[in-house]
C-alpha cells in the first residue's frame, strides 16, 4: 500500500509545472488560427503556408537527440526555463517579420527552444510523479494545456480581427510569466535534484527500443504528430475558409471545439489508464481519432464538421495520457532524457511530414484526401498496438520488466 503525500495527492512541484503548461498553451491557441492566414499574406500557396508549421517541428526533431542529453547533464529544470527564454524571443520576433522567410527562420529557431521545455517538461512530470498516478498526472498535463488551447484560439481570433501579427506579441509575453512562474516557485523544490547528485540510473535507449510498448508507442506518437500538431493547425484554418467558406476568424472555433472534446476526455482517460491499463484505452482512442478524422474531410456543412470535430478530440483525448503514461512505465526511475526525446522526435517527424504531404494532397486533389491519409495513420498505429506489451506495472507479465529493473539486473549480476 504506497503511503505518504504520493499515495493519493501529487506534489505540488507536478501542479506548478502543469499551471505553467495552460499559459504556454494559452500562448500556442493564439498563434495556430494566424499562422497559416499570416504566411499566406506573404502571397504563398497552400502546401508553402503549410512549410511554416513544418519548419518549427523540423528544428524540434532535429535538436530533440542534443535536448535529451542537456537534461541529463544540466538537470530538467534548467533546460526548461532556457527552451522557454528561446521561444518567446522568436514569437516576439514573428510579430516583426518582414518576409515570409523571416517567418520561417524565426520558427525554426523557435522550435529549438520548443523541444528543449517538452523534453524536460515532460521528464520534469515523470521524475516528479509516483508510479502508480502517472496515467492522472498525464491527463492533468494534457488537461493543462488543452484548456489552454480552449481559450487560446478564441482570444487568438479576436486578435487576427486586429493583425495577423497580434497574437505573437501576446504569446511572447504568456511565455515571459511561464518562465517567471517556474523560476519562482521550483527554485527552492528539494524534490528536484541535482543532476548526478542522487546517484539516479540513466534509462539507455537501446533498451527501450527494445520493448514492444515502447515501439507502439512510437508509431502512434508519429501519426498524433502528423495529425494533432501538423495538419489540424496547418490545414482545418484553410478548409474552413476555402472549403466551408467561413472567415478566417472561425478557425479558430473550429480548434477550440476540438480541444473541448480532448478536455472532456483526458482526465477519465488518465485515471483509467491507472486503473485499466495503458493499452485499451490507446486502442480506443487510435480508433475514435481516425474516424473523426476521415470524418472532417467528408463534412459539407458547418454542424456537420463541428461535429467531427468533438470525436477527433474525444479520440486524441482518450490517446494522449495512456500513451504518455506507457513511456513513463518503460523508463522507469531512471532518468530517460534520450527515451523521451525520441519519443518526441516521432512526433516531430509526423508534424514534420503531416503539412507538406497532406497540403500536396489539397492542391493537387482534394482535402478529403489529405484527412483520409491523416486518419488512416491512425488505424495503422492502432495495428501496431494490437501485439504489444501491456505497459502498466501492476499488469505486465515478470517476464517484460522494465528498462529501469533491467539496468539495476545487469548491474547486480
Amino acid at each position: 500500500m504506497a503511503s505518504g503525500p504520493g499515495a493519493g495527492s501529487l506534489p505540488r512541484e507536478v501542479w506548478v509545472i502543469v499551471a505553467a503548461n495552460f499559459v504556454i498553451a494559452v500562448g500556442f491557441g493564439l498563434v495556430a488560427p494566424a499562422l497559416p492566414g499570416f504566411a499566406r499574406s506573404f502571397d504563398v500557396g497552400v502546401a508553402a503556408a503549410s512549410v511554416v508549421v513544418s519548419a518549427f517541428a523540423f528544428s524540434r526533431l532535429v535538436f530533440a537527440p542534443l535536448s535529451g542529453r542537456l537534461v541529463t547533464r544540466l538537470g530538467e529544470r534548467r533546460v526548461y526555463l532556457i527552451g522557454l527564454g528561446i521561444v518567446a524571443v522568436t514569437t516576439g520576433g514573428c510579430a516583426l517579420a518582414g518576409a515570409y522567410w523571416h517567418l520561417v527562420a524565426l520558427r525554426a529557431v523557435g522550435g529549438i527552444g520548443s523541444t528543449m521545455f517538452t523534453v524536460s517538461g515532460i521528464a520534469l512530470l515523470i521524475h516528479l510523479t509516483p508510479q502508480h498516478l502517472r496515467g492522472r498526472a498525464s491527463g492533468l498535463w494534457g488537461t493543462s494545456f488543452l484548456l489552454g488551447t480552449v481559450a487560446g484560439p478564441l482570444v487568438g481570433g479576436g486578435l487576427v480581427k486586429i493583425s495577423f501579427r497580434a497574437p505573437f506579441l501576446v504569446y511572447a509575453v504568456a511565455l515571459v510569466v511561464a518562465i517567471g512562474l517556474v523560476w519562482l516557485l521550483l527554485r527552492r523544490s528539494t524534490l528536484i535534484t541535482t543532476t548526478g547528485s542522487d546517484g539516479t540510473a540513466v534509462a539507455p535507449l537501446r533498451d527501450a527500443l527494445r520493448d514492444s510498448g515502447y515501439r507502439a508507442a512510437l508509431v502512434s506518437n508519429f501519426s498524433t504528430g502528423w495529425a494533432v500538431y501538423g495538419v489540424r493547425v496547418s490545414l482545418v484554418p484553410l478548409f474552413v475558409t476555402e472549403v466551408l467558406h467561413r472567415k478566417p476568424e472561425f478557425a479558430g472555433t473550429a480548434l477550440a471545439v476540438f480541444a473541448a472534446g480532448n478536455v472532456l476526455m483526458l482526465l477519465v482517460s488518465g485515471r483509467l489508464s491507472d486503473r485499466w491499463g495503458r493499452k485499451p484505452l490507446i486502442l480506443m482512442g487510435l480508433g475514435v481519432s481516425s474516424a473523426g478524422t476521415i470524418w472532417f474531410g467528408l463534412a459539407g456543412t458547418v454542424p456537420e464538421f463541428l461535429v467531427a470535430t468533438v470525436v477527433a478530440g474525444l479520440g486524441t483525448g482518450l490517446l494522449t495520457p495512456p500513451q504518455q503514461a506507457a513511456v513513463a512505465d518503460v523508463i522507469g526511475t531512471a532518468r530517460g532524457g534520450q527515451v523521451l526525446a525520441v519519443f518526441q522526435m516521432a512526433a516531430d517527424v509526423g508534424a514534420i511530414v503531416g503539412p507538406l504531404a497532406a497540403g500536396l494532397l489539397a492542391d493537387r486533389l482534394t482535402f478529403g484526401w489529405a484527412f483520409a491519409v491523416t486518419g488512416g495513420l491512425a488505424a495503422v498505429a492502432a495495428l501496431v498496438w494490437l501485439p504489444a506489451r501491456e505497459t502498466l506495472p501492476a499488469r505486465r507479465e515478470r517476464s517484460h520488466p522494465t528498462t529501469q529493473e533491467r539496468v539495476a539486473s545487469e548491474a547486480q549480476n
